[in-house]
């Protein structure tokens, strides 16, 4: 699964609100709604492989006219919150506006129900799944526990969302997301395709399901994208391999696993 996080703007402003007053700091997600997102959907285009973006209701709302272009490219989106807020423990309420209103921006500028949801920098709380459940979510994809889906048992004993693991050495994020007050090294193409492509020839041999988190500010880079068509060209030499949406994805692994 190639994803990509379009937070765009709300990445930083999430991190501190005083970014809102810094347009040299909103720049970085402005570009990944400028150039990121074309040029990644250039990509996929010639490839000829499809994606899913997890999308927050505030870039949708701001940066439309690009989210129209992933849709039409024919590819899924998916619920990424709506301003990247990471999950606040004791705020419940404030947990449910940030599904309702991600929710409420997607199907009244898109006409999208989303299928999936991604939490924002992999922050959950207990009650994630609960409001997954109630919305009629058809799978999640923000836990690390797996390198393979699997169904969510409710409290009641009903079948709950399918988990889609993620982890953070297949997110492009920590490896070349970089901020004056967050200062990471900006490693080279060699160091994650070497991460990238060690985790893929492995999970490979186990069977199981990669999922490889990018995000358009990051990934849409020149040099990235690069490395993005190099990595789909090479991912494709191995037998059996099979490029898929989420959606597809997890709709697969319950008729494979469960006969749905």
């Amino acid at each position: 699964m190639l994803t990509f996080d379009f937070d765009a703007e709300t990445l930083w402003m999430a991190r501190d609100p005083e970014n809102a007053r810094r347009p040299g700091i909103l720049s970085q997600g402005k570009y990944g709604a400028k150039v990121g997102v074309p040029k990644i959907l250039e990509t996929l285009e010639d490839a000829g492989v499809p994606a899913t973006f997890f999308i927050p209701g505030w870039t949708v709302e701001n940066h439309t006219g690009r989210c129209e272009m992933i849709l039409k490219a024919g590819h899924e989106i998916g619920h990424h919150s709506y301003s990247h807020e990471w999950i606040a423990l004791d705020d419940t309420a404030k947990e449910v506006e940030e599904m309702e209103r991600g929710l409420h921006a997607l199907k009244s500028r898109l006409g999208v129900v989303p299928k999936g949801y991604r939490s924002p920098a992999g922050e959950t709380s207990e009650n994630l799944i609960r409001l997954l459940d109630k919305h009629g979510f058809t799978y999640n994809s923000s836990l690390l526990d797996d390198i393979n889906p699997y169904r969510h048992a409710m409290p009641d004993g009903r079948p709950g969302p399918i988990e889609l693991p993620w982890h953070w050495s297949l997110d492009d994020a920590p490896y070349a997301l970089f901020s004056i007050k967050g200062p990471r090294p900006i490693f080279p193409n060699s160091h994650l395709k070497e991460i990238f492509q060690a985790e893929f020839q492995e999970i490979h041999r186990w069977g199981g399901t990669y999922n490889l988190v990018m995000h358009p500010q990051v990934s849409g880079r020149p040099s990235r994208i690069a490395l993005l068509r190099e990595m789909i060209a090479w991912m494709r030499e191995f037998p059996g391999v099979w490029f898929a949406n989420c959606s597809q994805v997890a709709e697969a692994w319950a008729t494979h696993h469960e006969g749905r």
